[in-house]
């Protein structure tokens, strides 16, 4: 791992820096090298196919500028274990990349490398190397993770089928609620429902628990990043077909139907949900042959999943509300 930049006066070089934030979190790892090196070393896993996702993240854009650093690196570890969770990957290890504003210390640094130490132990991957910089722009986090699946049988977007069912995992809209209650919004709900909501803005969960059930019923998974809407389609496009989702069949936690309880058009409310993003979710198809052997492996696993929609002949998206057809414009975040 690498470094550059002057240290603020008084505080740790950029060397000290890395022997004190980060070598802790390669937990003796021999592919990091101990972090003396330029390189990580990776051997080859007979029977497995090595899986890279690479994400990143900058301050006003990704999350709050004044968010707390510990919440901001746990984020970017849980947003990549997301994408191996839809590739029913096994995590293993990450390359990191930080450019610092002048104006962040030691101390907050420090905080930064303590959010990562505490999911590397929730979720078991440590840190292989990676680079510090300094910038005169605002604080840019980069994270390439690694994992594992048995050779041949990563869940791709490509393998979706006429007919198949679009399944998704867990609640979806949270986190866009929960960033507008960070945001001031959202007063009409109770505390304990604005607070349920920043926490699933802050800190998503990724679906690896659901690997096994993916690898055995999935013909093709996204994780759902830019919003349900966009990443079903993205499965639509990539296997060249298109999908049809039903709003009425959205799941939604007790905070986000609380809200939706408030809203003039429960349609329209529903497609802002549908299309907010961040919810680290997996959507996927699954054959209808096998939804309901897939729901129960699910919950065995601990996750609830819910049919939301099918794929289907032709291309696009169309979505639709108690069987009305409803205009989708946006579909979902765009990195353009």
């Amino acid at each position: 791992m690498s470094a550059s930049g002057p240290p603020e006066m008084g505080e740790p070089d950029e060397f000290e820096q890395i022997a004190r934030l980060y070598r802790p979190l390669t937990q003796g790892s021999p592919e990091a090298l101990g972090l003396l090196d330029d390189v990580a070393v990776l051997p080859s896993r007979p029977g497995f196919d090595l899986v890279i996702t690479t994400d990143a993240m900058v301050a006003g854009v990704h999350f709050l500028p004044d968010e707390a650093l510990d919440l901001v690196s746990r984020k970017l570890l849980r947003a990549n274990l997301s994408d191996l969770a839809a590739k029913a990957a096994e995590p293993h290890g990450y390359l990191l990349t930080v450019a610092w504003p002048l104006n962040i210390g030691f101390k907050a640094r420090s905080q930064f490398a303590a959010g990562l130490a505490q999911d590397q132990v929730s979720f078991g991957v440590r840190l292989l190397g990676g680079d510090t910089v300094s910038t005169s722009g605002p604080l840019t986090a980069s994270m390439t993770l690694l994992g594992w699946t048995p050779a041949g049988h990563v869940v791709r977007r490509d393998g979706a089928q006429v007919g198949d069912v679009v399944v998704v995992s867990g609640t979806i809209g949270d986190a866009c609620l929960g960033l507008q209650v960070l945001t001031g919004g959202l007063a009409e709900l109770t505390r304990a429902q604005r607070e349920e909501l920043q926490d699933r803005h802050r800190l998503p969960m990724p679906r690896l628990a659901l690997q096994d059930a993916l690898r055995r019923y999935a013909s093709a998974a996204a994780d759902v990043s830019d919003g349900l809407l966009a990443d079903a389609c993205h499965i639509g496009e990539a296997s060249g077909l298109g999908v049809s989702i039903r709003l009425d069949r959205l799941p939604l936690s007790a905070p986000a139907r609380a809200w939706l309880a408030s809203q003039p058009d429960p349609s329209a409310a529903r497609l802002a949900l549908a299309t907010g993003g961040d919810d680290y979710e997996v959507v996927c198809a699954i054959p209808p042959g096998y939804v309901d052997a897939f729901t129960e492996a699910a919950a065995l696993s601990g996750t609830t999943v819910t049919a939301v929609g099918e794929v289907c002949q032709g291309a696009g998206l169309s979505a639709s509300f108690r069987g009305h057809a409803v205009a989708v414009g946006r579909r979902g975040w765009s990195h353009a």
